[in-house]
């Protein structure tokens, strides 16, 4: 009679919890009948050991039958199960994953006695005990991290990230990329290539001399770049805040019985302000060092890709949106891409959060103390106290943060890609406006300034006679009406038979206020009490010294002069005596003190250096939109000469329908950057001049008659001389293109040692699109209309159809129907795919799930993603400005917690 207890193994729980496995032993009574059945049996295992309940994990067919027993008296708790038919009897029980060994016992339990215990061997055929040292889950306890996530199903994201990868399809050669290799190449082949080589018969099939040339030059990865088309495959990264922890101590305090302390918690968030030179210029020259200032990882990530300068930039939904570019594919399989770009995604996302994960641990400090009043009002103040007769000691820990991210494909587009020469041209730079403060001028007196020559308002009172016109018969009689006047400027007027004519016109000559002053208009204001008298015009003379008042009506009265009031309105002259004389005087005082603003002027370099160096970038996305606004007038532009449109407005709405301009990415990289045009001749660039003594920079200082400005566009230039030794040993000189700096000014941007031009209020990617030769554009096509897109780019005088004729190389992974195509069919195979694939509902409520069922736990954490699939998932731990005080309890012997 013998009973073996072996440990069979441990396996994952079917939630993917990590911190947790099923483990498994077998009890194997020989013979057979030694256990009974319905018997109940148990390991007892030390009491430090976080046993799960069983009757929590109902799922778990390995925990059917098995109970957990646990005695607060003893320093044992019992897992067992009620025993089955004879035979061997396996036991489960889930348990901290991490592995230990410990002495364990087989019991038999019964209700209403103590637990009896069963000797067993560890090994068949080993000696037989009550205990016996077995694998065992590790003692102690539990290091709880929080929750699995798997508890977190259905929680919805706080944050999501949208990005993507470019893959340009290699096999095509486009027009517009091709004629550009050709230009920088030194092959004679290659120079004559032209638009007509790509609209020929012998195109499609790379007959022709040039396009053969073209071919053997680049291989097949490198072909890439010469492709017109590509592909960009869309990736969402979704945050999910799951539970806080506690995380390592932070800080230490005890107290005495009946002691009292108060605690001042100082949080304080680093920033790079903070920071000190030395460090910043020797550990965080990158420009991600700018994430200290972030606390969150959603924040962190976005202000990542903004701050990427490899990262190519389209906007969606009137977000900026970072596409990745990954090598050249030559497979033009959607499902192939997708998971080559998914394997990019991967490896870019975990270490892009690693790495702004790591800046927000090192974001949070805080700093205890233990002070007897307080000093700091703005501090967090706890008054602890104990109240009990033995020591209290209490570990101030870090609450920490648990997120969760996923990563899904949400589409694929495909892409027109064009390069385009100096896309920075065009732009506008800020100046900076600086006033440099005027020297002490008490002693230069300046000229009193005389009044100001302003316009005036003056009254005028004149008679208007009633007066016979001449050459009529009869006079005005005493109280006649005159009504009949006729045009406005007439000399007469009649009465209402029209057979008395008077005289309607009165012209009079006022003075004017001041010598000068001319008149600029009269208006009647008033007539003298008792009298009628409406006026029909009032004009002023050509010399602008008097007008001309014309009745409409009047009432003859007595034939006495009717008085009249008008208001005159006078222009002052352009000058006077007073002020000629002012002008000169203020000539030879200006003259003095541009002497003295020239004097003080050099001086206010200094203070200009580190206002341009201290200048707050604008924000990143006005920034790229007006990047992406100037690459698409480019390309209306530069594709106007190639007769594709006759007009610019038209030919822009003609893209607009095929191509989704307002997602439109560009890519201005370090393997792009040129600090110089490139040559449009096809013979080989020569080698970059060396600077010499007549050599500035983008923006050079200005010489001292021009330093009179008020504005700075960029950083300081200077050429400068050094002395360097020639083959023979010689001191010669060497001259460059420095920049000029200060002992107080920032360091400077990059480029400036380049002798780029560098926007003073602008971002590194800014200052690189600004001097790079050229930029790659490229336009996704809109949805659904794919097909569309790939006949207007095949035509002659757009991109061509070179190469369209070829056998299309079959890849590893290549769906089946590709095999034995042509290029051109298996591009309308793909463009037939995509526009399915962009168009199909299902497809759009695929990426939108997890805002409508939250988080679903990804088992494994990774898988090449298939279209549409969640395809990454992994934890980051963050750290908050939060302390919690634990109450913990140490050995005084051993000096270890409890």
């Amino acid at each position: 009679m013998a009973i073996t207890v072996t440990f069979t193994g441990k396996k994952p729980l079917p939630t993917g919890e990590s911190g947790f496995r099923v483990w498994s032993y077998a009890i194997d009574p020989s013979p057979p009948g030694e256990i009974p059945s319905g018997l109940r049996i148990a390991l007892a295992l030390p009491r430090d050991i976080e046993v799960q309940d069983p009757a929590g994990f109902p799922n778990i067919p390995a925990l059917a039958n098995t109970f957990l027993v646990r005695d607060t008296s003893s320093s044992r708790q019992y897992v067992g199960r009620i025993t089955g038919p004879a035979g061997t009897q396996n036991l489960s029980f889930v348990a901290p994953a991490a592995e230990s060994t410990a002495e364990l016992l087989l019991v038999r339990l019964q209700t209403g006695q103590s637990p009896a215990t069963i000797p067993f061997a560890a090994t068949p055929g080993g000696p037989q005990a009550p205990a016996q040292i077995l694998p065992a889950p590790v003692h102690g306890p539990p290091v709880y991290n929080g929750r699995p996530p798997a508890e977190f199903a259905g929680m919805l994201p706080y944050a999501s990230e949208l990005f993507g990868i470019y893959q340009p399809l290699a096999g095509w050669f486009g027009l517009q990329n091709s004629l550009r290799a050709a230009r920088g190449s030194a092959d004679e082949a290659l120079a004559r290539l032209s638009h007509d080589s790509f609209s020929a018969a012998t195109a499609d099939m790379l007959d022709d001399d040039t396009l053969a040339a073209l071919a053997e030059r680049f291989d097949a990865v490198t072909r890439g770049v010469l492709s017109p088309v590509g592909l960009v495959q869309l990736f969402r990264q979704y945050f999910f805040e799951f539970d806080t922890f506690l995380g390592p101590p932070a800080g230490h305090l005890w107290l005495s019985p009946g002691g009292t302390v108060e605690l001042v918690e100082t949080s304080t968030r680093r920033t790079l302000v903070e920071k000190s030179v030395e460090q910043f210029e020797e550990t965080s020259r990158k420009v991600e060092e700018s994430l200290t200032e972030q606390d969150d990882i959603a924040n962190a990530v976005k202000e990542d890709n903004a701050n990427d300068t490899k990262l190519g930039v389209s906007a969606s939904g009137g977000a900026n949106v970072g596409i990745y570019h990954a090598d050249a594919s030559a497979s033009f399989s959607f499902e192939a891409t997708v998971k080559r770009s998914s394997e990019e995604t991967h490896k870019h996302s975990r270490t892009q959060s690693a790495k702004v994960t790591s800046e927000i641990k090192r974001n949070f400090k805080t700093t205890f103390k233990t002070v007897t009043e307080t000093t700091d009002l703005s501090s967090r103040r706890y008054i602890v106290q104990n109240t009990g007769d033995k020591l209290v000691n209490y570990e101030l820990r870090r609450k920490m943060r648990k997120v969760g991210v996923q990563l899904q494909h949400i589409g694929a587009r495909l892409c027109w890609q064009v390069y385009l020469p100096m896309p920075g041209r065009t732009l506008g730079l800020g100046d900076l406006v600086h006033i440099v403060p005027a020297p002490d001028l008490t002693s230069i007196r300046e000229p009193d300034r005389p009044p100001p020559l302003v316009d005036k308002t003056t009254q005028f009172t004149g008679a208007f006679p009633i007066r016979k016109k001449p050459g009529t018969e009869d006079p005005p009689e005493t109280g006649m009406e005159f009504v009949h006047h006729h045009p406005p400027d007439a000399d007469g007027i009649t009465d209402h038979d029209n057979a008395i004519h008077a005289v309607a016109r009165m012209d009079y000559t006022p003075p004017p206020p001041e010598p000068g002053y001319k008149l600029k208009e009269a208006r009647l204001v008033s007539v003298a009490p008792g009298r009628a008298f409406t006026d029909h015009l009032c004009r002023v003379n050509e010399p602008r010294t008097g007008f001309a008042v014309f009745a409409q009506f009047f009432n003859a009265g007595d034939l006495s002069p009717i008085g009249l009031t008008f208001e005159l309105n006078w222009d002052a002259p352009d000058t006077n005596d007073a002020h000629d004389r002012y002008k000169e005087e203020m000539k030879v005082y200006h003259e003095k003190v541009a002497e003295l603003q020239r004097t003080a002027y050099a001086g206010a370099f200094r203070d200009r250096l580190g206002l341009v160096g201290a200048m707050r970038p604008r924000p990143s996305q006005d920034l790229r939109s007006e990047e992406r606004q100037t690459i698409y007038g480019n390309l209306i532009h530069q594709l106007k000469p190639f007769e594709l449109f006759e007009d610019l407005y038209l030919g822009s709405e003609l893209l607009r329908q095929i191509f989704d301009v307002d997602e439109m990415l560009y890519f201005v990289a370090p393997d792009y950057w040129r600090p110089r045009t490139v040559s449009p001749a096809p013979a080989p660039p020569p080698n970059p001049p060396l600077p010499t003594q007549g050599s500035v920079g983008r923006y050079p200082v200005p010489e001292p008659g021009i330093l009179a400005g008020r504005t700075v566009v960029s950083w300081y230039s200077h050429t400068d001389k050094t002395n360097a030794v020639d083959p023979q040993g010689q001191a010669t000189d060497e001259w460059r293109v420095n920049y000029l700096i200060t002992e107080e000014s920032q360091p400077a941007p990059l480029g400036s040692s380049l002798g780029w031009l560098i926007q003073v209020d602008g971002d590194a990617r800014r200052n690189e699109f600004l001097n790079a030769a050229w930029a790659k554009a490229v336009l996704p096509v809109r949805p659904g209309r794919e097909r569309a897109a790939l006949d207007w780019l095949k035509k002659a005088n757009v991109e061509g159809q070179a190469a369209l004729g070829l056998d299309y190389p079959f890849q590893p992974g290549d769906p089946p129907e590709f095999q034995g195509l042509k290029v051109r069919e298996v591009l309308d195979k793909l463009a037939e795919q995509l526009e399915r694939s962009n168009v199909l509902i299902a497809n759009t409520l695929a990426t939108e799930e997890v805002f409508e069922n939250g988080f679903d736990p990804l088992r494994g954490g990774f898988r090449p993603a298939d279209p549409y699939q969640v395809f990454d998932q992994w934890i980051e731990v963050l750290p908050t400005d939060q302390v919690v005080a634990v109450e913990v309890q140490y050995d005084p012997k051993t000096g270890q917690q409890l």
